[in-house]
């Protein structure tokens, strides 16, 4: 008689980490709802199919709705199926602590919009950060799935992210009475190594109670996903998490046939799932995202990653960001910068948002120089507005942040910090959507409340539709190529010199004899630093323009903000280098800038 296998649940997480690995979370629901239903009749059952920086990224690049994404997810797949979601804790979806009424506003309306499961961590393992959250998910009828995050440290650096650190925290999970229906250790920068993840796995075996369900999440960018599954099995998980192609591997969580092969012939049933099924399903998502840009990152497994490390999907959304404001050639620097960045930080896990305030800071230290700009995430997070990191950050460093942001360090529960925070409550964003003159349903606080700026910009029907596919990255490229072609050239005919001015679009050529000597400017356009008493204001970092905050006219004193870039997901202030006033402002809201480009003058 055959032994009869042990039956995994499969977690398909295309629809959510998948998407953000690959796209940076950059895709529309109407092109991937018939793959959704493939899925389903592929036998899938268990899905994550929103939440975490997947949340925000429909409101800031797609101009829709994630509630209305929700549900028209459930509706697809119908009311069996379990549907799950990212949460961070006391951040929610929000790259912010959030107070307790957002929070619980959080569990109410997922659970509102078709999910089942609320996966919840803490990136720096504090398990206070995880207690009222688990509460609210709890008490509005979700399943609550805690996480310990789990990575591997940089060479070199040691005194967290072991199995006797993370036992340390699985303890503190159960010793705090807080509810939960399962436990998932998150990998989300794929960097563990499949030995240290067998000895998790068995350790937590052996601590849970009977019968507790068990996972183990990870990525492909390091290449050792399947080894870690493979030892995770073996040491008694009772779920892992895969994808389908072409969001599978790289950066993403490793293809669901590629694991169906790899557990051939073994004593282990994942989720009942058939080749021919699947591939079906996946010739339907092919088709799907046919005409979607991959970038060449997210398919890629990178013997670097431990070395940072950088989760998939923060990865691929920084490199987009970075391809976008044409600096792209830095990104071998910044990974490079993360290790020391990491051990000083403190050792919180490289998941959203920390692994955020990392890479933050290491772009700063790339682009400013060591520690000369303390990102504001990363700096608050070693003075402690985020609760405890798993070790005690670098001095030095925590002295920085402290006198560059003007805060002093602080053990207080940053929920206590988050409820006296006027501007994170309901009664806040109830008033500021009165103002704009918008419906304050309780979706729309909440939208407001994660994603300020950006989701008012949405509710008021101006966000931006940024999708990459393939037919516009090609123009994109020709665009270039026709912009760099456009100019004013001096050419050589048999001796004689002509001027030729090339435009761009279908303008004119025109060419002139070019005159011996070189014409005067005009008097508007002699140059700056040729101009008695002003002093141009460059931008350091490429980036968006996000608010203007003096005029013309206006009197400055020496560091006093003119502007604020973003860039990175960062607020960049955009100091005055001297006291005098405004001569002359270049630039607009919302207009992308280069790094080097004159953003003022002051006189």
């Amino acid at each position: 008689m055959a032994k009869k296998k042990k039956y995994i649940d499969v977690m398909d997480t295309t629809f959510r980490d998948g998407f953000q690995s690959v796209f940076g979370g950059r895709v529309l629901m109407e092109d991937f709802l018939p793959a959704v239903e493939a899925a389903k009749d592929a036998g899938i059952t268990h899905f994550e199919f929103g939440g975490g920086a997947r949340f925000q990224s429909l409101f800031f690049y797609l101009q829709e709705n994630a509630f209305e994404m929700m549900d028209k997810f459930r509706e697809t797949v119908g009311p069996e199926v379990n549907l799950q979601t990212l949460a961070r804790g006391i951040n929610t979806v929000m790259l912010d602590t959030g107070s307790r009424e957002m929070i619980d506003l959080h569990a109410k309306l997922f659970k509102k919009h078709g999910t089942t499961t609320i996966r919840n961590f803490d990136a720096l393992n504090d398990v206070d950060n995880l207690a009222y959250s688990a509460k609210c998910i709890k008490d509005h009828g979700l399943k609550h799935e805690v996480v310990v995050t789990i990575m591997d440290l940089p060479p070199g650096c040691h005194g967290a992210h072991d199995a006797p650190f993370y036992e340390k925290v699985l303890r503190k999970i159960l010793d705090s009475g807080l509810p939960f229906d399962s436990v998932c250790f998150k990998d989300a920068s794929g960097t563990s190594n499949p030995n240290k993840v067998y000895e998790t796995i068995k350790m937590a075996r052996k601590l849970l109670p009977e019968g507790t369900h068990l996972r183990l999440h990870t990525h492909e960018t390091a290449g050792v996903s399947v080894a870690c599954y493979l030892a995770a099995l073996e040491a008694g998980v009772d779920g892992i998490d895969m994808a389908a192609h072409p969001v599978s591997g790289g950066t993403s969580q490793p293809d669901i046939l590629t694991l169906l092969h790899a557990t051939k012939g073994g004593d282990y049933d994942l989720g009942g799932l058939e080749l021919e099924k699947i591939l079906a399903y996946e010739e339907v998502l092919n088709d799907c995202l046919k005409d979607y840009f991959i970038p060449p990152e997210a398919t890629q497994v990178s013997p670097l990653i431990p070395f940072s490390p950088m989760p998939g999907g923060a990865l691929t959304a920084n490199t987009q960001m970075m391809r976008d404001s044409g600096i792209l050639h830095k990104y071998p620097e910044v990974i490079r910068a993360m290790q020391e960045v990491v051990e000083k930080g403190g050792y919180g896990t490289s998941v959203t948002p920390v692994s955020q305030f990392y890479w933050q800071q290491a772009f700063n230290n790339v682009m400013f120089g060591p520690w000369k700009k303390i990102a504001p995430g990363y700096g608050r997070m070693v003075l402690g507005y985020f609760g405890k990191t798993p070790t005690e950050p670098d001095p030095e460093v925590v002295k920085i942040a402290s006198e560059q942001l003007k805060l002093e360090p602080t053990k207080e529960n940053p929920l206590d910090i988050a409820d006296r925070d006027e501007t994170k409550s309901i009664a806040y964003w109830k008033k500021v959507l009165e103002e704009e003159g918008l419906e304050t349903t309780e979706e729309n606080i909440f939208i407001a409340a994660a994603c300020d700026k950006k989701g008012i910009d949405f509710l008021k029907g101006e966000s931006p539709l940024m999708v990459r596919k393939k037919d516009q990255e090609e123009n994109k490229k020709e665009g270039e190529c026709m912009s760099s072609a456009a100019g004013v050239y001096t050419v050589v005919v048999d001796g004689q010199k002509f001027k030729v001015e090339v435009a761009e679009g279908e303008g004119e050529i025109v060419v002139k004899e070019a005159s011996s000597t070189p014409a005067p400017a005009p008097e508007s356009e002699v140059p700056a630093e040729n101009a008695p008493g002003l002093t141009e204001v460059p931008a350091q970092v490429p980036g968006n323009v996000w608010k203007i905050l003096k005029n013309p006219g206006d009197s400055v004193e020496e560091g006093e903000v003119i502007m604020i870039l973003e860039a990175m997901k960062m607020e960049i202030d955009i100091p005055s280098p001297k006291a005098g006033k405004i001569a002359k402002i270049n630039v607009a809201t919302n207009q992308a800038v280069q790094e080097g480009q004159i953003l003022a003058l002051v006189e």
